[in-house]
């Protein structure tokens, strides 16, 4: 039999698996994989705001991947020959008319509410509402966007949570500063179309080769140790976790990996 969720029965879902009034938290949700949501994504925006409030705040990733530097693109790759026509006419980043490809239905529709406020990042913006919007969005550093001077950090100072409904770990942006702070990433020349002084230029940045692969393997060994609220809405599983203990599981995790992988590396080199 097939499930329709309302507001009402995914405010009182959530209400029920530790999502409360005054929370800070991060979402990411992948509507389809929750089946049928009657008024869809609006749906979904207005029942996390509901139990949330104004005295909480919600923050939601609103990436634009196709601003970026294209020769790292790779759903779908490009070819190397593009690269220049992609850098001069790529539109310049804007806050509101920006498309925030691969972010899905509720974060396009939470962007458009009254009281949001977005990061300036031209790949990796932040949407917020609630309490600490302008906290977390008012300052994100160009170069190395996820780590300390974004809302990342922020989310970890505050003690804010992370909600993934019918997403994976992989979607868990928070994750990504462990990437920077373990150092195990190398640095790149990353680059975006941006608006300065009134025109329009194409504007590198550095930052590291953040890679998302790895996130699912320390979401369950969060798991493993109970660290992680995990239940049913309609057909899609949904966790609910401490951004503050993801990012420090996470580090370690990076850490561990990359000694071993070293040693590993150092091994082979050496009986070759």
């Amino acid at each position: 039999m097939m499930i329709a969720l309302s507001k009402k029965d995914i405010v009182e879902i959530l209400k029920s698996n530790g999502l409360e009034n005054g929370m800070i938290v991060e979402v990411h949700c992948t509507l389809p994989s929750l089946g049928y949501v009657i008024g869809g994504a609006q749906t979904i925006v207005d029942a996390l705001m509901e139990v949330v409030g104004y005295q909480g705040t919600i923050l939601m990733a609103m990436q634009s991947a196709h601003n970026s530097e294209p020769t790292f693109w790779k759903k779908p790759m490009v070819d190397c020959e593009l690269a220049p026509k992609i850098r001069e006419t790529m539109p310049a980043f804007h806050r509101k008319e920006s498309d925030a490809t691969q972010m899905g239905e509720v974060a396009e529709n939470f962007r458009r509410r009254e009281g949001v406020v977005l990061s300036s990042h031209p790949s990796c913006a932040f949407a917020a509402w609630g309490k600490y919007a302008k906290f977390l969005c008012n300052h994100q550093s160009l170069h190395f966007c996820l780590s300390e001077e974004s809302a990342t950090a922020r989310l970890v100072e505050l003690k804010a949570s992370v909600l993934l409904l019918g997403s994976g770990y992989d979607k868990c942006t928070c994750m990504h500063l462990a990437e920077y702070r373990s150092d195990v990433r190398p640095i790149v020349l990353q680059g975006a179309a941006v608006e300065h002084k009134g025109v329009r230029v194409w504007k590198q940045y550095l930052d590291i080769a953040m890679d998302s692969s790895e996130f699912a393997s320390i979401g369950q060994l969060m798991e493993k140790n109970s660290l992680v609220t995990q239940f049913q809405l309609g057909e899609g599983e949904c966790r609910l976790f401490s951004a503050e203990t993801a990012v420090s599981v996470a580090e370690r995790y990076f850490k561990k990996a990359h000694v071993t992988r070293y040693y590993q590396t150092t091994k082979v080199e050496s009986e070759a």
